[in-house]
């Protein structure tokens, strides 16, 4: 699996800048936060939108800083560390302030499927993390997709599992000028189809492979 896109980090940033309204509103449908484009554009630019509850706002606000983030902080390692920061930024006033950036402690329930994740630990969390990060011999594209995928079935968060993982993903991509993974509206259905046979198999390469295919933005130069 090639990377599609060969930028520098100045280019990606400037795709992802240019269209970040986009992903934001994306991500945040992809998690079941129902706002429109408008809506989505009005309350990044700081303004008012009617209709949508105070959680519907701050999430919208918080995607804005964690994008904010992955995009000007290039120095960031890829870590565990840096996974539980990113944590904080999407749930900030979202969820109990003792859950912020931290592994959940209850067990949690997948819609659409019966399967259960397994219980967190952190120190088999940061092994299994370590081992797809340092693999050879792979595309950083491919390495970007099997962690945001393993972050997305190892549910570690007690929320806003897939909004981190994409954020995280979407930081390899970006430092490493591979584009940028977004899920556009009309496949988000077949995403989650996907998603929930992966969640259930263990085997992440149809859903890899129709990311790859479908999933990554971009320009050729």
């Amino acid at each position: 699996m090639e990377n599609k896109y060969n930028l520098t980090r100045e280019q990606a940033v400037f795709i992802a800048k240019r269209n970040i309204v986009d992903y934001i509103w994306k991500s945040a449908n992809l998690e079941g936060i129902g706002v429109t484009y408008p809506e989505t554009q009005s309350i990044y630019n700081g303004g008012i939108a009617n209709g949508l509850t105070v959680d519907q706002i701050i999430a919208i606000n918080n995607l804005k800083y964690a994008w904010q983030f992955i995009l000007e902080e290039p120095e960031i390692a890829y870590d565990f560390k840096s996974l539980c920061y990113i944590h904080k930024l999407v749930c900030d006033k979202l969820v109990l302030k003792q859950n912020l950036g931290q592994i959940r402690t209850t067990p949690v329930n997948i819609g659409g499927t019966t399967w259960k994740p397994q219980f967190p630990i952190e120190s088999q969390i940061k092994e299994e993390l370590e081992e797809i990060l340092s693999q050879e011999g792979k595309s950083k594209t491919e390495i970007a997709l099997e962690v945001m995928l393993f972050i997305m079935r190892r549910q570690m968060f007690i929320d806003g599992n897939k909004r981190v993982a994409m954020l995280f993903a979407n930081k390899i991509m970006i430092d490493n000028g591979c584009g940028i993974i977004s899920i556009s509206q009309e496949n988000q259905t077949i995403f989650f189809e996907k998603l929930i046979k992966f969640y259930e198999t263990g085997n992440n390469n149809d859903l890899k492979n129709w990311l790859y295919q479908t999933s990554i933005d971009g320009i050729e130069l």
